[in-house]
């Protein structure tokens, strides 16, 4: 299943990007060149949003011209591909596989954790989210995917738990409804935390983990 928007075919890359592949020099440079623009991109999606955020302020932020955006990516919708793409992969937090039940629901504070020192990836992913209820947003399907996942991931956890007996006997229906509850009630202290800096993160998430591990297992 895709997890996310394709990147967009576009022009060909410029002559930093078909080097031979030796780990340096032009192709290296160019590599780097990419990964400046997907960090300038990130920042600024998450600063105005995906509509608010030009091809003109994000090239200037690297140093290059619009063009060259155009040349690495094809679209603004391609960028915004590669930078979903990258916060999908910065976000996951190490260490998942071969966790079972609850042991993997509590290695969310990892995520916390991670997401503490990275409040611009936070900052754009709720701006997309917010903006990709509108029906024709580039990222609404990878929002969808994404939510989709998170939630069925969470959920088929649970109920392993209920197999092991870590909680109390519950439904799929049931555990897919506890997931989706202890997901949104993660986005909404993220969200109460980038309004407000004194909020903290890691111990409202803590003691959401408290009590509804309790409730799961009354």
């Amino acid at each position: 299943m895709q997890t996310g928007p394709r990147e967009t075919t576009g022009p060909v890359p410029d002559a930093d990007l078909v080097a031979p592949r030796s780990g340096r020099g032009p192709y290296r440079k160019g590599l780097e060149r990419r990964s400046a623009i997907v960090r300038a991109a990130t920042q600024v999606f998450a600063e105005r949003g995906y509509h608010g955020g030009s091809l003109r302020t994000i090239a200037e932020r690297v140093g290059v011209s619009s063009a060259s955006l155009v040349q690495y990516f094809g679209t603004k919708e391609g960028l915004l591909a590669a930078v979903l793409s990258e916060w999908g992969r910065a976000s996951r937090p190490a260490g998942l596989d071969g966790l079972r039940g609850l042991a993997w629901i509590r290695s969310m504070r990892e995520a916390m954790a991670y997401n503490a020192v990275h409040p611009g990836l936070i900052e754009l992913f709720l701006t997309l989210s917010a903006e990709a209820t509108s029906p024709d947003h580039p990222a609404r399907a990878f929002v969808q995917e994404r939510y989709a996942t998170v939630v069925g991931e969470h959920a088929g956890h649970l109920l392993e738990a209920v197999e092991d007996g870590e909680v109390g006997a519950m439904s799929a229906e049931r555990a897919e409804h506890e997931a989706r509850l202890f997901v949104a009630a993660m986005d909404g202290i993220e969200l109460q935390w980038l309004l407000d800096p004194r909020v903290d993160l890691l111990e409202l998430f803590e003691h959401l983990l408290e009590v509804t591990l309790a409730r799961w297992a009354a």
